[in-house]
């Protein structure tokens, strides 16, 4: 390596490894856009070079390309117009390959320097990857940053620790042993080298292309496998500036830049397939729908599969302290980028003879009216609503809206567009939210988009029950639960555990349970069908490599 990217980074991983063990909050990555922290010009340069981006080719100077693709649309109504390098799916295998033959070699202390330094170059261009994630999925601006920059960099950076750890567990050599009585004893030498699977495949999001994808991206890279990047055709650039900086930092440190490639595709073609059923992929990362996600389970046999897929994430109302807290806390939920989050609640249980509040009993229908009352005044000043909504990323989500509200049940709070003040043509929709009842079959498959389904139940055991049923039947990656009994408390914690999901009880405050926190959070659990792996645990890392041994007489 001509360039020792694992000493001038160490200092950040060992901070890394203090806090994935006493799991208390910390980051490398400032989330704030401020420019004391990223420099004073730093949110014009980037917006800059977003510009500079558009309707142009992309300068990635690949090997192998023919011909260019790119299709991208801004759910803020206008197109990007970029073009990405064409390069047919046995190139890139083959280019992998290849490249491995030097990076297999170099081990574990150079693919970990080389993920350091380039995540610390990724948030150096935080504010460029802020507008591209904004412009493709539809976050926020303040979103976009968040979670497309310092909060994905986490994940990755998570992620690569969690490698390191697991790695350096294992020692280079040993010298081994063993007493024989009377007679010399057996010595044997034995060195130990960590290999990597081969080539790993990461299936990008429309939604949040980077915040799912670095964290399978980055375990792969830092345990030695080339990656294939294949991003959602609706959101290439945020991952194509991912891959830009990669090799970049690849070829610095004398490497073969082929070890991360960019597989840009038309939408509806079968790159997708090719690629992961190809025998040379041994590493799949996914993060979609639950028939893709389930296909894919199914048919790359020869790969190891990481998915994360849709599920049912519930809410459990048995008593409040504060209904108007709850319902302010729960509002913003609803609202959050407009419920195209893995996380978004949908279905809130509530029992219908009402729950116990500090002022005394609500009813069933006071506490739905209270929920989308908030949810009202959260959208009253659409200048503001907007920039929490966000933008559909995808015409089928607004569709969606439509399809829920035809299945016929009580609107508690209807939808409506609203305009961007900024973006005339931005595809915007308020939350839906919808009464129903518990043995309503409908409401028990993942509704993506800002759907909400408030739910009658017979009582909060009963709400449980149909809860953690759900889970085992669906999957869900988070839970919420409210209560002021402890017992309840309890009971929603052993449901949580049984089931495998996460809950959180009683938010009221600025946290909300759509969020979680690397190094402290585990996103999803592995245990339910919503994914089959947690973000990130040593699980999600140390089957990524093996080890091989060599032993000989001394």
């Amino acid at each position: 390596m001509s360039v020792d990217f694992f000493e001038n980074n160490y200092q950040v991983l060992e901070q890394a490894l203090a806090a994935a063990e006493n799991r208390g909050y910390w980051s490398p990555y400032p989330e704030s856009p401020s420019p004391r922290v990223y420099g004073e010009t730093a949110a014009d340069d980037g917006r800059k070079a977003f510009e500079s981006l558009r309707d142009s080719d992309f300068p990635l100077g690949v090997s192998g390309a023919q011909g260019s693709v790119g299709a991208e649309r801004s759910p803020f109504g206008f197109d990007l117009g970029i073009r990405y390098p064409r390069v047919a799916v046995e190139t890139l295998v083959q280019q992998a390959e290849a490249a491995m033959e030097s990076w297999r070699d170099a081990g574990p202390k150079a693919w970990v320097g080389v993920c350091l330094e380039t995540l610390k170059r990724l948030n150096a261009r935080s504010f460029e990857i802020a507008n591209a994630v904004q412009h493709t999925t539809g976050q926020g601006f303040m979103m976009a940053f968040q979670a497309g920059g310092p909060h994905a960099q986490d994940r990755g950076l998570e992620a690569v620790t969690y490698a390191w750890q697991e790695m350096s567990r294992i020692p280079e050599q040993a010298d081994w042993e063993k007493p024989q009585g009377k007679h010399d004893p057996l010595r044997m030498r034995k060195r130990f080298t960590i290999v990597p699977r081969g080539v790993a495949l990461v299936i990008g999001c429309s939604t949040f292309p980077t915040w799912n994808g670095y964290p399978g991206l980055f375990a792969s890279l830092a345990t030695g496998n080339p990656v294939i990047v294949k991003p959602h055709p609706g959101a290439v650039l945020p991952l194509a500036i991912t891959v830009q900086v990669a090799r970049e930092v690849l070829q610095e440190a004398g490497f073969d830049p082929n070890l991360v490639q960019l597989a840009a595709h038309e939408s509806n073609d079968d790159t997708a397939s090719q690629l992961a059923l190809h025998p040379a992929v041994r590493l799949i990362d996914f993060t979609g729908s639950s028939a893709n996600g389930n296909w894919l389970e199914a048919h790359a046999r020869q790969a190891l599969v990481y998915t994360e897929k849709s599920g049912v994430n519930q809410i459990i109302i048995d008593s409040v302290q504060d209904i108007k807290a709850v319902a302010r806390n729960l509002a913003f939920s609803f609202s959050l980028y407009s419920g195209q989050m893995c996380t978004a609640p949908q279905n809130v249980y509530v029992p219908r003879d009402g729950i116990q509040t500090a002022e005394g009993r609500m009813s069933f229908d006071e506490v739905a009216q209270a929920l989308a009352q908030s949810v009202e005044r959260t959208m009253s000043d659409p200048a503001k609503a907007v920039e929490l909504t966000g933008a559909i990323q995808n015409e089928a989500t607004a569709e969606r809206i439509d399809a829920a509200r035809a299945l016929g049940l009580p609107v508690l709070l209807d939808s409506r567009a609203l305009e961007h003040p900024q973006f005339p043509g931005a595809r915007i929709r308020t939350p839906l939210l919808l009464q129903a009842e518990a043995d309503d079959e409908c409401i028990y498959q993942e509704w993506f988009g800002p759907i909400v389904f408030v739910v009658a139940t017979d009582s909060t055991d009963h709400s449980i029950q149909v809860a953690g049923d759900t889970v085992r039947r669906h999957g869900a990656l988070t839970l919420s639960g409210y209560t002021t009994d402890e017992s309840t408390a309890e009971g929603m914690r052993k449901m949580a555990e049984r089931s495998g999901v996460s809950l959180s009880l009683n938010l009221t405050g600025a946290v909300f349970i759509n969020q979680t926190a690397a190094f402290s959070d585990f996103h999803g659990t592995g245990a339910n069908p919503a994914a089959n792996a947690a973000l990130s645990d040593s699980a999600f890392v140390a089957n990524r490599f093996r080890v091989v041994q060599t032993r000989w007489h001394v």
